[in-house]
C-alpha cells in the first residue's frame, strides 16, 4: 500500500448510523453503536472499488449488496465514508475483526478500519491470502 493511499484512509471519516470514526481517534458515538449492536468490536468494510480502483456505481452497489448478503449473520449498520472527492458506501460489521478482514479480502479490499469500544479506530492493511 502506498503512502498516499494510507494518507487517504487517515483523512477519511467513516460513518454508520450517524456515528463517525477517524483512524487514530476514539469515538463515543461508535462505542455506543457497537453497544447497540451487542458487540465489543467490529470493522468498517466495503465492497466498492476493489484494490482502490474506481468502478461504476451500479457495479459497486451490486457488490455491496453481495457483501451485505454474505455478512447477514453479523450485526451491521449501513454507512459511508470519504475525503477529498472520494466516497464509498460501506458497512460497520460487529464481531471479530479477523473475520471481517476475511470478508475484506474476499471483496478485494486493501484495508479495513477496525473499532473496539473504548479504543481508537485502527487501519488494518489486508495482506493477500496465500
Amino acid at each position: 500500500m502506498t503512502a498516499g493511499l494510507i494518507a487517504a484512509y487517515r483523512r477519511t471519516t467513516y460513518e454508520a448510523d450517524g456515528a463517525r470514526a477517524r483512524i487514530g481517534r476514539r469515538s463515543a458515538a461508535v462505542d455506543a453503536l457497537l453497544a447497540q449492536l451487542g458487540v465489543r468490536e467490529g470493522g468498517f468494510v466495503t465492497a466498492w472499488n476493489p484494490f482502490s480502483r474506481k468502478m461504476p456505481k451500479g457495479w459497486n452497489d451490486r457488490m455491496l449488496a453481495r457483501l451485505r448478503e454474505v455478512a447477514h449473520r453479523l450485526p451491521q449498520a449501513e454507512g459511508a465514508g470519504g475525503a477529498g472527492g472520494w466516497e464509498e458506501r460501506h458497512l460497520l460489521l460487529g464481531g471479530d475483526p479477523r473475520r471481517i478482514a476475511v470478508l475484506g479480502r474476499r471483496f478485494r479490499q486493501v484495508a479495513i478500519v477496525t473499532v473496539r469500544r473504548g479504543q481508537p479506530a485502527r487501519l488494518a492493511v489486508l495482506q493477500p491470502q496465500r
